[in-house]
């Protein structure tokens, strides 16, 4: 239950009951002494109807029905008025078992995410998209959404030719191929070197695209591999992407034609420099010229915006999607408010379907410049996610050494993974941040490794406990025993606005915040020393957070190990 949606709809309703109307304004009070939330919506209101705000809120507070909900509200302020929970209340709905209550109107979502390139390996520019992308994917199921992966990855195209010749002339094993990098790297020296190996690389462009047969296997055999490098990285990730969720853009490729029909029928095509782009008036630069969206080349090939139009057009009238979410680079902005724009000019995507492009900054080194290797070059994803290993290992053989070699490495695992993943996760996605290995895998502070110590830490309390404990009033009798049961129950709130704005770091501030008043509760109320109810009371808010923890470093795909 949404307890803060909850609440704002009764002050909404004596609003309403007061000839009022507009946003409450319900947020979490500020300090204990407020109460649990605070109304500060009222001033606001006050001010457009011309009328004093206190007198407005207590005409409000008269209204309000929150029998057996809250407290009698109270007047502060110029106009606040602060509501405290009953114990009672609170009592209700700590007793019950986690769960996260589904979306009123649940949706059919289709996520775009992750999308490589299939002509290299995957490097660290696509960690953001895949690990964000996954977490919003795991949030919107949780809440009852139906969701449709998408990992539109890049395996058309010019270069294509160049790896075919490469590969058919050079005779190229299963071993080679298996580095596709180095592979690329042959391929592109020959290509930018040899005249005439570049003329037979645009010649099998042609053929490839034509569907001759030979082409096309050759082409299969490199996505093959390719997609096996992905699926081999997505494992170590644990993220939830598979060969089924592939859609890549040459599934498209028989549809390219028919969207530039449809685009000439709707009168949006005009032709600049033998091209054909659509110019829309919304899209004009500082000049004042209109920025065109090039559809077609001069010499009839498609572009990247071609593409994701008919994707969209497959979104909406194939895959009967409701919002379709995109998680690129942030540089790619104007690319998908031109290609919204297009789409919905020409009738691709319907007026009621929600396309939302939700951009990332990059990552980037301690020296505040994009994340290289020591000798400058991309960082292959592999080796990033190997380097976590070995690093968490390191720190795991320090602290556990006692601990069988095996389990060692089980943690290793979700320690370094954990901690990767969550570095990134639990920063704001729009900004970018600086990767830091020592940051990361500390156990202090918002971090992967803190919140799983966290669990492993009240684990290690259940061990402890010889025997069920009984049922028992769960209102809270201590004010820290107060503060963590107020955290807990924000768990629907934080879930459902990362759902709606694509933002998981909202859910890591939460995590941390609610670990933290654990580790407050704990060093402040006795548990297992305390007196019979006291004690049940105390373990039944400890089994809640940590089955909240655990939740949500579930939904961001993060592992617990069982100790550390």
């Amino acid at each position: 239950m949404n307890i803060r949606t909850f609440l704002e709809q009764r002050v909404r309703n004596a609003m309403s009951a007061c000839g009022l109307a507009g946003n409450p304004g319900l947020q979490p009070a500020a300090r204990p002494e407020f109460g649990d939330y605070q109304v500060n919506g009222i001033m606001g209101v006050a001010k457009q109807a011309r009328r004093n705000p206190r007198e407005l809120a207590g005409e409000v507070i008269a209204a309000l029905d929150l029998d057996g909900i809250a407290e009698p509200p109270e007047l502060a302020g110029p106009g606040f008025i602060n509501l405290r929970l009953t114990p009672a209340f609170l009592a209700e709905h700590l007793a019950t078992p986690l769960a996260v209550t589904p979306a009123g109107n649940p949706q059919h979502v289709v996520v775009d995410y992750s999308a490589p390139n299939l002509a290299k390996e995957m490097h660290v520019g696509h960690l953001r998209s895949t690990i964000i992308g996954d977490a919003v994917v795991r949030v919107l199921s949780t809440l009852g959404h139906t969701v449709t992966r998408q990992n539109h990855v890049g395996d058309w195209g010019t270069q294509f030719g160049m790896l075919l010749t490469h590969m058919q002339e050079a005779g190229a094993s299963s071993a080679e191929l298996a580095d596709l990098e180095a592979f690329y790297v042959q391929a592109k020296q020959r290509f930018d070197s040899d005249a005439e190996f570049a003329m037979r690389s645009r010649a099998n462009v042609v053929a490839l695209q034509s569907g001759e047969v030979r082409a096309r296997a050759a082409w299969q055999r490199f996505i093959d591999i390719s997609l096996s490098h992905c699926q081999a990285v997505y494992d170590r990730l644990g993220v939830l992407l598979t060969a089924a969720d592939v859609q890549p853009e040459s599934a498209y490729n028989d549809d390219l034609p028919e969207v530039i029909r449809d685009l000439a029928t709707a009168g949006l095509l005009t032709q600049s420099d033998g091209a054909q782009c659509v110019f829309l008036d919304e899209f004009k630069g500082k000049d004042g010229n209109v920025l065109p969206l090039i559809v077609q080349k001069s010499d009839g090939g498609y572009l990247y915006a071609t593409t994701d139009l008919a994707a969209i057009r497959y979104r909406a009238r194939t895959l009967r999607a409701d919002r379709v979410l995109y998680f690129t680079d942030a540089r790619q902005a104007l690319h998908f408010r031109q290609v919204f724009a297009v789409a919905r000019a020409a009738g691709f995507a319907p007026p009621d379907l929600q396309l939302e492009h939700l951009p990332f900054g990059a990552m980037l080194g301690r020296d505040g410049k994009p994340f290289k290797t020591r000798a400058g070059g991309v960082v292959k994803l592999t080796e990033l996610l190997d380097e976590a290993t070995q690093r968490a290992r390191a720190i795991v053989n320090a602290k556990s050494a006692e601990l069988p070699e095996e389990e060692r490495a089980r943690i290793a695992h979700a320690v370094g993974i954990g901690a990767v993943k969550y570095a990134d996760l639990s920063k704001n996605r729009t900004n970018d941040y600086l990767f830091d290995w020592d940051q990361m895998l500390s156990f202090d502070g918002n971090t992967a490794p803190y919140l799983q110590y966290a669990c492993t830490r009240i684990r290690s309390i259940f061990r402890r406990v010889d025997a069920d404990f009984p049922a028992v009033d769960m209102a809270p009798a201590h004010a820290a025993e107060r503060q963590l049961a107020m955290q807990l129950l924000r768990y629907q709130e934080v879930v459902e606005t990362v759902a709606a704005e694509g933002l998981p770091h909202f859910l890591c501030v939460y995590l941390y915040d609610l670990a933290t008043r654990f580790s407050q509760f704990y060093e402040q109320c006795p548990v297992l020393n305390a007196e019979a109810d006291d004690r049940a009371r105390r373990l039944g808010l400890c089994a809640r957070t940590l089955a909240t923890l655990e939740g949500g470093l579930g939904l961001l795909g993060i592992e617990v190990p069982e100790r550390m």
